[in-house]
């Protein structure tokens, strides 16, 4: 079975003519599928809509949100209460091309736990663009991921990627992040990509403000999850070799009869001391809370099989 988690904001116009292009693929491929339609707080008719779908087609869920929670909550929410092996991910705006679904059920079969979409002739104005090229290149760089486009909403999954990921605040940006921490592995494919037909963006420059205070989260997550000590020693060893140093230097001057008890280069010295004393001490109980809270954190998602 195939789910296909549509988050939608205000897109009545464009509910019904995305699922019939959905359908219409499904069955030239035999595919068995559910529709879970996610209302995030839509002011319009988007809710009514596709209760009218699921009149027509018992497999079309409706999970509407009392308020605008975000595309995070909105696909958290689907991934909980999907059932399919394979799960695809598609904005309502009619820009995804369901044409491209053959392409990405065929590479999760050859192996690949999350296939991402890559729009290579990306049909958005210049403003667009421009900043998410720069995002891109910045979070591939940041996280170690080498993907083109991680703002894609065109997205391919196994069942056991979205039930062991939690997606919130700006992170569905970064869920090839989050999946390749826990060891899932990814690809890409180019996929088409189409003017926006009805309403207008929903997104504006806060949304770059969010996306990189999230990706600073997501690349530290990523990095340093398990063993915070690795970040904050590294820190705190490095200020106080330096304050060490400072001090060492202006303890031979005393001896030489220099005074340096006036001297900033004293203060320097000493307060890059405390300041690496306390990093490390952060590093050390940072460690203590994983060890301590490892046992209730645990998952098995990492692991690929078991006899």
């Amino acid at each position: 079975m195939i789910s296909f988690v549509i988050p939608v904001y205000n897109e009545e116009e464009s509910i019904d003519e995305l699922y019939n292009r959905i359908i219409s693929i499904t069955k030239k491929e035999n595919y068995i599928s559910e529709f879970i339609f996610i209302d995030d707080g839509s002011s319009d008719n988007s809710a009514n809509t596709i209760k009218n779908l699921h009149l027509i087609n018992k497999d079309v869920h409706l999970i509407a949100f009392r308020k605008n929670f975000g595309k995070a909550a909105a696909l958290q929410a689907g991934f909980r209460n999907c059932s399919g092996d394979i799960i695809i991910t598609m904005d309502a705006d009619l820009q995804d091309d369901p044409q491209e679904i053959p392409n990405f059920v065929s590479k999760i079969y050859e192996g690949y736990d999350l296939v991402s979409g890559w729009k290579y002739n990306r049909l958005d104005p210049m403003e667009k663009r421009l900043p998410s090229k720069l995002f891109n290149k910045v979070t591939s760089l940041l996280s170690g991921v080498k993907l083109h486009d991680f703002n894609c909403g065109f997205k391919a999954y196994r069942k056991e990627v979205v039930k062991n990921i939690d997606v919130y605040g700006e992170m569905h940006r970064y869920i090839p992040v989050l999946a390749y921490r826990k060891g899932f592995k990814i690809t890409e494919i180019k996929v088409n990509h189409h003017k926006r037909e009805f309403g207008k963006s929903k997104y504006g420059f806060e949304r770059y403000l969010r996306g990189l205070f999230d990706s600073v989260t997501v690349s530290f997550l990523s990095k340093y999850y398990d063993r915070p000590m690795y970040f904050f020693g590294r820190i705190g060893l490095g200020s106080f070799l330096i304050g060490f140093l400072i001090c060492l230097l202006l303890t031979v001057e005393w001896f030489l009869g220099y005074t340096i008890g006036s001297r900033p280069l004293l203060i320097l010295g000493v307060l890059l001391i405390i300041l690496g004393i306390q990093f490390i001490s952060i590093g050390l109980i940072g460690d203590m809370l994983v060890d301590a809270t490892y046992s209730k954190r645990y998952d098995e998602s990492h692991i690929k099989e078991k006899l």
